[in-house]
């Protein structure tokens, strides 16, 4: 695997492989990698020939009472994780190779009618950050393909829209969510956790399944089953943040007539922030 941490070498490296027509996929992340992130690196090859990761810690994605200095940087055990895994090349730029002369929001991509909803409430400007990061390795890699988690539905949908709004040529796949053997889907944050509040954090998972049963079996009041799975999960010892029955689409909040759903979630436990959602259709 090659590791490159600026903009021209990694251009000058894909180069060779653009002239040979190889098929290009990217799988951009933030390091400290779990499981959930190597099978994307898995699904990406399956889909190309050449396979490029980035870790890069965005910090136009932070809030101002997020730590971004904080946010756990494990470069030596990602790298070994990614080799592992049969990726060909690691980007590493650093915040001035990616944002020079410290203009980290001169220019910037919002998708207005998404990243104001759900986790763009509680983390005011955070899906502009991951518009605009992810618009500048687009065009610093040039994919054809780029492989997301669906862990993070909206983050997934926001970038979908960005993609096809500004008619980048990138094929956009949404991965599996991996989950632990309880239902927890991986998560960097899971590693705030102490042992017992793995164990309670399945409850988020249970509870998106057991308002998908009752959306299934015909109780169409959406208010009183996302009150009662919140009222759940506080039993569990999470502290509720939101609970949503949307259309799949768009995320806007489900009618009756809505038959594409998915349910998104996010509550505190712990020293985490754990967010889940699952996607189903109505008959």
């Amino acid at each position: 695997m090659h590791t490159i941490d600026t903009i021209s070498h990694l251009r000058d490296y894909l180069w060779q492989a653009k002239l040979e027509h190889k098929v290009i996929a990217f799988v951009p992340t933030m390091g400290n990698l779990h499981e959930g992130h190597l099978q994307l690196i898995d699904r990406a090859l399956e889909e190309a020939d050449l396979v490029v990761a980035s870790i890069f810690v965005n910090p136009l994605q932070f809030g101002p009472r997020e730590d971004f200095n904080g946010y756990p940087r494990t470069f030596m055990a990602d790298q070994e994780k990614l080799m592992s895994r049969g990726c060909h090349v690691l980007f590493t730029p650093t915040v001035d190779e990616m944002y020079p002369d410290t203009k980290i929001s001169s220019t910037i991509v919002k998708v207005p009618h998404l990243d104001h909803l759900l986790c763009g409430a509680t983390r005011p400007g955070h899906f502009t950050g991951v518009a605009t990061v992810v618009s500048k390795l687009f065009g610093i890699v040039q994919p054809d393909v780029a492989i997301f988690g669906l862990k993070d539905f909206q983050q997934f949908l926001v970038i979908q829209q960005m993609t096809s709004d500004l008619c980048l040529p990138v094929r956009i796949i949404g991965a599996a969510i991996a989950r632990a053997e309880n239902g927890l889907a991986l998560s960097s944050r899971n590693g705030y956790l102490s042992t017992s509040e793995l164990q309670q954090a399945a409850q988020l998972q249970a509870s998106l399944v057991a308002a998908r049963l009752a959306l299934e079996s015909g109780n169409a009041d959406m208010q009183t089953i996302e009150e009662e799975a919140q009222q759940a999960l506080e039993g569990a010892g999470f502290r509720r943040d939101y609970f949503t029955i949307c259309r799949q689409q768009d995320l806007q909040p489900a009618t009756k007539e809505d038959k594409q759903l998915a349910i998104v979630a996010a509550a505190y436990l712990g020293g985490a922030r754990l967010i889940d959602n699952i996607r189903f259709t109505l008959p």
